[in-house]
């Protein structure tokens, strides 16, 4: 595995605290988010298959390790 680039981490924390962002919502404010959720996490499996394709790296591989770098740089997203 190569270096995890910079934009891919900051794709999946990125969608991490939209995630977080959803406790507490209800009704449309919850679906309102659960919106902006699903944009980030889209926009990070496009981004991860991209990259993987274009490296030959295995797609599989590279999502684990994205998630994993974002985890141990951060504790918890929604302390943001």
């Amino acid at each position: 595995m190569t270096d995890i680039p910079d934009n891919l981490i900051a794709l999946e924390r990125s969608a991490d605290i939209e995630r977080a962002r959803l406790a507490g919502l209800a009704g449309a404010e919850y679906d309102a988010q659960r919106n902006r959720w699903c944009t980030a996490y889209e926009a990070v499996q496009a981004a991860i298959a991209s990259y993987a394709a274009a490296t030959g790296e295995n797609r599989d591989t590279l999502e684990r390790a994205v998630k994993a770098a974002v985890m141990h740089a951060q504790e918890d997203p929604a302390v943001e």
